[in-house]
């Protein structure tokens, strides 16, 4: 993990101090920008910055074009303002940059900024934290995909990918509904996909390994750990272990999902903590259930055996692809957290 001190004094040019100037990338139309632009003012003031430059996201573009241009203006520091979509698109364009990203939630989800002790509730705090907090740099996943016309894509992922039910889920889920109740909807959404979900074959291998065949219900690509609602998919994920993890979600029709219920749930949350726990796993057999099955490595590569599968990335849809690789950047990123 590395870990350095937020912007210190600002350059001097011919023996005149510069002020470190920040770039804001939000969407307009969202709830809480006006509290933003204040919050902005009264922390630049505190900082000693320059006024900020404010960029919009567009429909077409929710934050990497920004980004880059935020980049080409010279800025020091860059705040995402949205959603989990605004943090990734950004991130995208950061990633490797060295320029620090500040995160102000805005969305739904926020997942990543939950992961990474952001608080998700406050815009105040969340516009100081970005300003003034420490930097800290973590891994970026890489997913390069290919649509079933044989179009090649490349995208950046913060939070998780996923393949087959759970990209099903997020792209029918009530744009509506989610405003009024946030994540939700994503729970309506996934009840109405299970009865029609069908498994689907996979050939995955593991950093350039041997191929491994398997009958799965989604597969998901992770960089973190916690869903919302604090469940925890992926126990052993860190944002900076330079690994991507790997889950297979494969329960046996619609009572093998009361399994993967039980292993993030129950076994990941609360038995994995203890020693006492983790006997008890054992002895109720919850090892042996292969409804939810593990992998670790620096890339992946899934190929769909079974015709075309839904995509997303951090909660946003991507349509079908018929095959993908994953690696991870380490330390790609440089994020603003508390100190």
């Amino acid at each position: 993990m590395s870990e350095s001190s937020a912007a210190g004094p600002a350059p001097e040019t011919g023996g005149i101090a510069v002020p470190s100037r920040a770039a804001i990338i939000s969407n307009p139309t969202k709830q809480g920008v006006q509290a933003l632009r204040a919050a902005v003012e009264r922390a630049e003031a505190r900082q000693g910055f320059a006024p900020s430059l404010w960029l919009d996201t567009a429909a077409d573009d929710p934050g990497k074009g920004m980004a880059l241009e935020a980049i080409e203006a010279g800025v020091d520091l860059v705040i995402a303002a949205g959603g989990d979509g605004t943090v990734r698109s950004v991130a995208a364009a950061l990633r490797g940059s060295g320029v620090p990203m500040g995160i102000v939630p805005l969305g739904t989800g926020n997942l990543f900024a939950r992961n990474v002790d952001i608080p998700v509730n406050d815009v105040e705090d969340a516009v100081v934290l970005a300003f003034s907090g420490r930097d800290r740099a973590v891994d970026v996943l890489v997913a390069d995909i290919a649509r079933p016309d044989g179009a090649e894509e490349t995208h950046a992922s913060l939070v998780m990918a996923g393949i087959g039910i759970d990209a099903a889920m997020i792209s029918n889920t009530n744009p509506e509904l989610k405003k009024r109740v946030g994540w939700l909807a994503y729970v309506d959404a996934g009840l109405r996909a299970l009865p029609a979900s069908e498994p689907f074959r996979i050939t995955h291998r593991m950093d350039g390994g041997r191929h491994h065949r398997s009958k799965v219900s989604s597969i998901l690509v992770a960089n973190l750990g916690y869903l919302p609602g604090n469940l925890e998919l992926v126990p052993d994920a860190e944002v900076d272990d330079g690994r991507l993890d790997v889950v297979r979600l494969q329960p046996r029709g619609l009572f093998g999902w009361l399994f993967v219920w039980r292993k993030v749930a129950w076994e990941n949350r609360v038995l994995r903590k203890s020693a006492f726990g983790r006997q008890l796993i054992d002895l109720t057999g919850g090892n042996r259930h292969q409804a939810v099955a593990y992998s670790r490595g620096r890339s992946v590569e899934i190929a769909i055996e079974e015709g075309p599968q839904e995509f997303e990335i951090d909660g946003d849809e991507f349509g079908e692809i018929v095959r993908a690789r994953f690696h991870v950047d380490p330390a790609a990123l440089t994020i603003r957290v508390p100190r």
